[in-house]
């Protein structure tokens, strides 16, 4: 456990009696959202059978909260101090739980489970915050919005990664992003008998495509630009009047997903100039902002894992590999980490077929569990060492 738990044994062995006493249940909870993936925004056994947990566990749940069917509260504790712990359960397209989700579940309401008891001790209000919608949606952006995070000193979580990663959050963080639909306007019109009558929507995309690809050799390293053409005509004797094209920006910084954003828009408009088409954009989800990481959850996390045997000092360099998070929005106004957990065995990246098996084995739910009790350390010394702060830095929509 943490250095300050440690100095405290009595504590560090009730939070691992506690989460023992819970674990079947989360594992099995963990194991059933893994065979049963959903998308985001649609994941209702994931977020019902979370729930049932919680409230079996004595959790005041709420169900549906801010608007959004597969959100949900689970609270227990009435201290002055809020503690949010965020809970993901969604799923991607085609490959399951290849980001490991069922794995976040299961070591957010581990944590949850294991500190239930103490809360009273720990004079705090602790939340189990059921966040859909992280893969595609920012879930946590629109309930952070809408009132979810409102007095919440703290908050946290952790993400499975694949075997040799580093779990150390220090200095690290994740890339803002934003999605959007380019939608060309054209004019249909024969193919064979009056080709000069139509406006070709789909050549604008498909030049707003090669012109990105152009646009890349001149972005910094760390940028990333994705998309996708998801509608561009249906037959071949029909000049199309209509395409679509699906995209997202990513960048470090706020300031270099803007700018980067500017010039891949400049693309589409260019496309739209040489076909003649009109063009209209549109956002599809929140942006995504930077994991902002606290030095002081993020050393007592690092303390808790080390103590467990977790190598902590493969310090990541620089800002990653990348990849984005709406955990970065919550971060950006309340004290937060999202550390990685390493799952062993696990030699594919996440996002694939091959991380998809990989978060359903014993070695997993073995790391699943490292991770819920590094997280309920972590809350415990941040309570313990620096209260005032937490009680201070409390959530306050403007």
């Amino acid at each position: 456990m943490s250095t300050l738990i440690a100095q405290n044994p009595d504590l560090s062995a009730r939070l691992e009696q506690n989460y023992q006493a819970a674990r079947e249940v989360v594992v099995a909870m963990a194991q059933d959202i893994h065979a049963h993936p959903e998308l985001s925004f649609e994941e209702r056994r994931a977020a019902g059978t979370i729930a049932q947990v919680l409230r079996d566990a004595g959790f005041e749940v709420a169900e549906g909260i801010c608007d959004i069917p597969t959100a949900f509260e689970g609270t227990i504790g009435h201290g002055g101090l809020v503690v949010g712990i965020c809970v993901e359960y969604d799923s991607l397209p085609g490959v399951g739980h290849a980001c490991g989700h069922n794995l976040i579940a299961g070591s957010t309401v581990g944590a949850a489970l294991a500190l239930a008891p103490l809360v009273d001790e720990l004079g705090i209000t602790l939340k189990a915050i059921g966040t859909p919608a992280e893969e595609h949606g920012g879930g946590k952006a629109l309930l952070l919005e809408r009132g979810a995070f409102d007095g919440v000193g703290l908050s946290l979580m952790a993400h499975p990664g694949s075997e040799g990663g580093s779990t150390n959050p220090l200095g690290t963080t994740t890339q803002a992003v934003g999605r959007f639909k380019a939608m060309f306007h054209g004019q249909a019109a024969h193919a064979a008998a009056m080709p000069d009558r139509g406006v070709n929507a789909a050549d604008a995309a498909t030049i707003a495509q090669v012109a990105i690809g152009l646009l890349r050799q001149q972005l910094p390293d760390n940028h990333r630009v994705a998309s996708y053409i998801a509608e561009a005509g249906h037959v071949t004797n029909i000049i199309p009047d209509y395409s679509e094209v699906h995209f997202e920006v990513r960048a470090f910084s706020l300031d270099a997903y803007e700018q980067t954003l500017a010039k891949v828009r400049r693309c589409f408009e260019g496309a739209a100039t040489a076909t003649g088409t009109t063009l209209e954009f549109e956002a599809t989800e929140p942006v995504y902002e930077p994991v902002l990481q606290d030095d002081a959850l993020g050393t007592f996390w690092n303390d808790a894992m080390a103590a467990r045997g977790v190598d902590v000092t493969l310090l990541a360099a620089g800002t990653g590999g990348g990849g984005s998070t709406d955990m970065g929005n919550i971060s950006q106004v309340i004290p937060a980490i999202h550390p990685m957990f390493p799952v062993p065995g696990a030699s594919a990246p996440i996002h694939s077929a091959g991380f998809t098996a990989a978060a359903n084995t014993g070695q997993a739910y073995s790391a699943m569990d490292d991770a819920a009790l590094s997280l309920a350390a972590t809350v415990a010394a941040g309570v313990l060492a620096d209260r005032d702060r937490y009680l201070s830095a409390a959530y306050r929509r403007a």
